[in-house]
């Protein structure tokens, strides 16, 4: 497994931008190459400081779209499978969060890095009718955050980054997690208690 990673990052680094865009593609909608997209930002912001832009975004449009495409996937016919697995109980609260607090519920997850379970969250999304432009933003917020961080730590540390991604990647991504946790509990709040 370890060699096909290996292998994954240097075919997406030998393609450059197109490359990054289609790696974290897959690793988004059907397949799974942990910490791949984001250790190949990581050496490619490293090789060339002046694409800080450039490969954060195409890593972001590609995880947008692959998240899109699972999210079709539960759109067209996950709640049978939900409601196969869980008591119905279970089942109709679970979509009633994320009919609730759709945008929450997915840019929290989003910044987790792995070996967190991202696309049971997509998929949840797609099944309980997430609106899709909420859905589209809050990947991207999510996942831009995450990958624009990490280029700025290839950009100020270069190859350090790599390492200090590997060894702190889950801590610093459950702290900024929290955080808008917390934030987004807190308007919740706000909203329900604010005159009408």
């Amino acid at each position: 497994m370890h060699r096909l990673i290996e292998r994954v990052e240097m075919f997406a680094l030998a393609l450059g931008g197109p490359g990054l865009f289609l790696i974290a593609f897959l690793d988004s909608s059907f397949l799974s190459f942990p910490e791949v997209v984001d250790l190949v930002i990581v050496v490619a912001i490293t090789a060339e400081k002046q694409r800080i832009i450039y490969y954060p975004l195409l890593a972001t449009l590609g995880s947008v779209a692959g998240c899109f495409a699972l999210y079709l996937v539960g759109a067209k016919g996950g709640e049978a499978l939900v409601r196969k697995r869980l008591h119905e109980r279970h089942a109709d609260r679970v979509l009633a969060v994320f009919q609730r607090h759709g945008l929450l519920t997915i840019i929290v997850p989003s910044l987790l890095p792995p070996p967190f379970p991202f696309k049971p969250f997509v998929l949840a999304a797609g099944i309980a009718g997430v609106r899709p432009v909420d859905f589209l933003l809050a990947v991207a917020l999510g996942r831009g955050m995450r990958y624009y961080g990490e280029a700025l730590l290839a950009f100020f540390y270069g190859e350090r980054a790599s390492r200090f991604i590997r060894e702190n990647a889950g801590p610093v991504s459950l702290g900024l997690a929290a955080v808008i946790l917390a934030g987004g509990l807190a308007w919740i709040w706000y909203q329900k208690r604010r005159p009408v």
